[in-house]
């Protein structure tokens, strides 16, 4: 049965999936005709139960790639993939290009600059744009700071050479990997809380000053990864936010509405 490859583990695929099920034939027989791709085991959990819906967990590799899409009988692809999980896109472009099937990429659209600028307490510009994760590891920018990370534990290695020169305090996801690699970067348990987004911002006010932030880490993920939210707090709070850009993709399709998508995935799961 030939099936559409949604690229999920995000808020947007979430929301497009109950969306696609809502849509879906009733009865009972109906075989799977889209499969939803995503990396963690508790991702699975968040995407309702239907049977023209198959969920699988795992990272797809390029050695694998080709056999696993004849094998599921893909005939289009639509990426909702996060901002930055780029492997994952550019594999499947490739795919798309190799296999002539059409693809669509949703992303989110980007957090406009704030209309009021403004100073730290060290009267530095308070929100710089960083181009990306290497520029961030120099004396300028981790030394004389109390910095808080909300990258993701996967980015966290490349800070654990730090530790000894600057001080540095991570936000990670509540499950046991993410706890792994923190400690195992030489994060101390007093330096780490665990919590699944959204954060409330009474709760992310009352972290920053519990630890005394002085400066945070943060993707440009756009407004589901509460990149405005962090752009207000940081002004209120008088804290500079070092903002990691989206890498550059050039995709075959792309938007940034949500129903442009939907129907996207109506028209190839029949």
């Amino acid at each position: 049965m030939p099936q559409l490859w949604l690229i999920g583990g995000t808020q947007e695929s979430r929301q497009l999936v109950q969306q696609l099920v809502q849509a879906f034939p009733l009865a009972p027989s109906s075989a799977p005709t889209c499969i939803v791709t995503v990396t963690t085991e508790p991702a699975r959990s968040l995407y309702p139960p239907s049977r023209q819906l198959v969920v699988e967990v795992g990272q797809l590799t390029p050695d694998q790639a080709d056999r696993w899409l004849r094998a599921k009988a893909i005939t289009a692809i639509l990426d909702l993939s996060h901002p930055f999980a780029t492997a994952i896109s550019q594999l499947a472009i490739a795919l798309a290009q190799r296999h002539q099937l059409p693809y669509l990429r949703y992303e989110r659209a980007p957090v406009e600059r704030p209309v009021t600028p403004w100073r730290d307490r060290q009267q530095r510009p308070g929100l710089v744009r960083v181009p990306n994760l290497p520029t961030l590891l120099t004396p300028e920018y981790l030394a004389r700071d109390r910095t808080l990370l909300t990258l993701g534990y996967r980015q966290l290695a490349v800070f654990a050479p730090w530790q000894s020169r600057a001080t540095l305090f991570a936000r990670i996801l509540p499950s046991p990997i993410a706890l792994k690699t923190a400690l195992d970067c030489g994060f101390t348990p007093n330096r780490l809380i665990a919590l699944r987004p959204p954060i409330s911002a009474e709760l992310e006010t009352a972290l920053w000053r519990h630890w005394q932030i002085t400066q945070v880490v943060a993707k440009a993920s756009g407004h589901p990864g509460g990149q405005d939210h962090k752009q207000i707090l940081a002004a209120d709070l008088g804290v500079r936010l070092l903002q990691i850009q989206r890498p550059a993709i050039a995709y075959p399709a792309q938007t940034d509405d949500l129903d442009t998508a939907l129907q996207f995935a109506l028209r190839y799961c029949g």
